[in-house]
Parts: structure tokens; C-alpha cells; sequence
């Protein structure tokens, strides 16, 4: 499990600095068009930082399902 926490961090960090490059790539440029491929490259960004989080949320509500059927299947054996 902390292993897959690590790789959570590591893209979000990842993202992070994708998305501060990005920003300092805008700053720079003065052409309409790239300003416009930046801003969606930016959004595209924003939402797999999005997803990793609700990616972890799915595996922790996974991981509660599971441990209350496995409480459920003990009880049902005592």
C-alpha cells in the first residue's frame, strides 16, 4: 500500500511541476496560438491531478468495502 502511495506523490509532484513549466512557458510566449495549446495542455493537467485523487479515493473506499465484508464474513463464522 505505501509503495502506491509513493507513485500518488510522484505524479502529483510530476503534475506540479508540469503545470509551473507550463505557466512560465504562457509567460514567455506572445503568439495567440500557443498561448491557447498551452492553456489546454494546462487544463489537461489539472485534470489528471484530478483524477489521481479520486483514483486514491476509489482505492481507500475499496480497501473499507473490503475490510467490511471480510468483518462481515467473521461474523458470520463465529
Amino acid at each position: 500500500m505505501e509503495r502506491g502511495k509513493s507513485h500518488d506523490k510522484d505524479a502529483h509532484r510530476e503534475l506540479d511541476v508540469l503545470l509551473s513549466r507550463l505557466n512560465a512557458l504562457e509567460a514567455s510566449s506572445s503568439d495567440k496560438y500557443q498561448k491557447s495549446v498551452i492553456g489546454m495542455i494546462r487544463t489537461l493537467a489539472e485534470k489528471q491531478k484530478h483524477f489521481v485523487d479520486e483514483f486514491e479515493h476509489l482505492k481507500k473506499a475499496i480497501d473499507l468495502l473490503t475490510l467490511q465484508l471480510f468483518r462481515v464474513e467473521h461474523n458470520k463464522n463465529s
